[in-house]
């Protein structure tokens, strides 16, 4: 494959702190590689840097003359009185496409990417589908080479699905950071680790993400034993150092600067080894009550339209219960209920007496101008953990941070550091019931592998909302799922709900198509009989007459013929195909079309005949 941007040597330090040093990365057609690594290690530096948004302090980054890179940020921003269809026409002006393919480019990718409504204004989207039109406006430049910071923290499930069709069945290469392990393992060919445990800064592997995972454990494990090794030798070397000037004295001073740069290299080797992962553990009261909550017949709507009714769920203590359903389905909004911030507009929530709940928000804040110091501690330099007083310096390495970190206002923090010192706080209010929705935004690999190990050990009830699939089987004993139409049931794992989901689907298109075929059956029996009724009536010349007989037939046809184009278009041959695509959706719309004039020309002679 040929080469499409290549970075070499480059390195990026903000004030003293050097993020990475003489990084090579290189990017050829095709590749779809995922960058992990831990918080803090740089890693959207990076991709900024790739993207040109910012310059090495070293090395050089290039980009194949002619070549078409989109970069889509983490937080996808629109202005006031940007529509849909508005920021698509500003990315397809961008890439200088001709003004003839607009509204065709336009259409297919919105509609791909699952917008009815160009017109609805962007800042009014929810945060998932602002990530879709993000990703949209992205998709219709038409890259050679796409990168992705974070996309999956805003999607819903069924959006994460959409965007790994869409990446492999792209023929661009793809870069993309994620923690979602799911998606790493299911859109990426390549892996690539951020961390100042390898020598270079990074390690980079061929195949999925578990294919990496056993590429990582090889790699530390010969750097063990290569530990193992240099700690013997530099064992060997101190003793001779210690024997004094005597009996150094005829050896070579070559010796000496050797035993000294093992001694360095092993200090090296051993602090790049040493790894830190964050202290969660949740606190628990001694709740003996076992039934925490009880819904019963709840029914809630929003803007006019039935979240979900006849809910009937109990809460136990120790249950782990993960809540699923596309955005806009109500999950919050049941957590909510269940914390008791919202009323049900029917059915019955009961809590047992004194239920402590701790609720974790999606849309968590923190006061960027305090310090990292007043938001571990809010009243004094220590924090009540269980039974123990711990200095706020020791409560902060707790989550991997630095004594010097203290006193640095938390707007400094990454996106990662600010969701640990959230947990952090979290983990000082006892609970019998923990509501985590959506805990996962911005928490690297590691990080969630200790979140996870923690809601395993709770021994209170979880309530979990997230879009991590690997999270959700792991620690859920059950799923709620919701439909976005007003169901919910309750499910073994994600699995069951995501085929519920498909079946839903599935009967809601049967119906649509049903109810369609009568209502064209009913008007062709009216019209039928009206020109049975009516004979004297008639004013239809004898061309016209013939015409009539015959429309029905031709309305079937150009249906059919319409129908069969957008299977074509449905087909991953087609979709990546540039010039099929093309072809496929003039053809199509050609089609509809036919069938708009048909109809039209049904109705004129009719109301003629009648």
């Amino acid at each position: 494959m040929a080469l499409l941007l290549n970075a070499q040597s480059v390195t990026k330090a903000f004030g003293a702190t050097p993020l990475f040093r003489e990084i090579s990365f290189a990017v050829n057609e095709g590749d779809r590689v995922g960058v992990i690594g831990p918080n803090g290690s740089g890693k959207s530096t990076l991709l900024r840097m790739l993207a040109g948004e910012i310059e090495p302090d070293a090395g050089e980054v290039t980009l194949r003359s002619g070549a078409r890179m989109v970069y889509i940020e983490q937080e996808s921003q629109f202005g006031p009185g940007e529509t849909v269809r508005s920021v698509v026409e500003a990315a397809l002006r961008r890439a200088k496409a001709p003004e003839d393919e607009w509204e065709t480019r336009l259409r297919a990718t919105l509609g791909k990417a699952g917008f009815a409504d160009f017109d609805t204004e962007a800042v009014t989207l929810s945060g998932g589908w602002k990530k879709r039109l993000a990703i949209a406006q992205g998709l219709v430049q038409n890259p050679d080479l796409l990168l992705l910071d974070e996309p999956t923290n805003h999607l819903d499930l069924a959006g994460i699905a959409w965007l790994e069709e869409v990446i492999r069945q792209s023929q661009f290469a793809t870069v993309a950071i994620s923690h979602d392990r799911y998606f790493l393992e299911n859109f990426a060919k390549e892996i690539a680790e951020l961390s100042r445990a390898y020598p270079s800064g990074l390690l980079r592997a061929k195949g999925t993400y578990s294919d990496f995972l056993e590429a990582k454990e090889a790699y530390l494990a010969a750097e063990t034993k290569r530990q193992e090794s240099l700690e013997n030798r530099v064992r060997v070397e101190k003793e001779w150092l210690r024997r004094g000037p005597k009996a150094r004295a005829t050896k070579a001073k070559a010796r000496i600067d050797r035993a000294n740069e093992l001694i360095g290299e092993l200090a090296d080797l051993s602090g790049r080894l040493k790894t830190a992962s964050a202290g969660i553990d949740f606190t628990a009261t001694d709740r003996q009550t076992k039934r925490l909550v009880e819904m019963e017949g709840v029914q809630y709507s929003a803007d006019g339209r039935v979240l979900f009714e006849n809910l009937n769920f109990p809460v136990v203590a120790g249950a782990r219960v993960g809540i699923v359903g596309p955005n806009g389905s109500g999950k919050t909004t049941l957590l909510r209920l269940i914390a008791g911030e919202l009323e049900a507009e029917r059915g019955k929530i009961t809590r047992a007496n004194a239920l402590r709940i701790t609720y974790f928000e999606q849309n968590r804040r923190l006061d960027g101008e305090q310090t990292l110091r007043r938001a571990l501690a809010p009243d004094s330099d220590s924090v009540v953990y269980g039974d123990r007083v711990i200095h706020v310096a020791s409560w902060a390495s707790r989550f991997l941070f630095t004594g010097e970190q203290l006193n640095q206002p938390v707007e400094r923090l990454s996106g990662g550091e600010r969701a640990r010192v959230l947990l952090a706080r979290l983990m000082l209010q006892p609970a019998d019931l923990l509501i985590l929705d959506e805990p996962t935004n911005d928490l690297d690999i590691p990080t969630l592998e200790i979140l996870e190990e923690s809601l395993l050990e709770y021994p209170g009830a979880v309530l979990l909302v997230t879009h991590d699939r690997y999270l959700l089987d792991r620690v859920s004993s059950v799923v709620i799922g919701l439909d976005g139409q007003g169901h919910a049931a309750s499910f073994a794992d994600y699995a069951q709900w995501e085929q519920w989901m498909a079946e839903q689907e599935a009967a809601r298109k049967a119906e649509q198509q049903a109810r369609a075929a009568a209502a064209r059956s009913e008007s062709a029996q009216g019209a039928a009989a009206a020109s049975v009724a009516a004979p004297a009536k008639k004013k239809l010349s004898y061309l016209e007459a013939r015409e009539w007989a015959g429309i029905e037939d031709r309305i079937a046809e150009a249906e059919a013929e319409l129908q069969r184009h957008k299977v074509a278009l449905e087909d991953a041959s087609v979709a990546t195909d540039a010039g099929r695509l093309q072809e496929t959706l003039t053809q199509m719309e050609s089609a509809q079309q036919a069938v708009d004039a048909l109809y039209a020309r049904w109705a004129e002679l009719e109301a003629k005949q009648a």
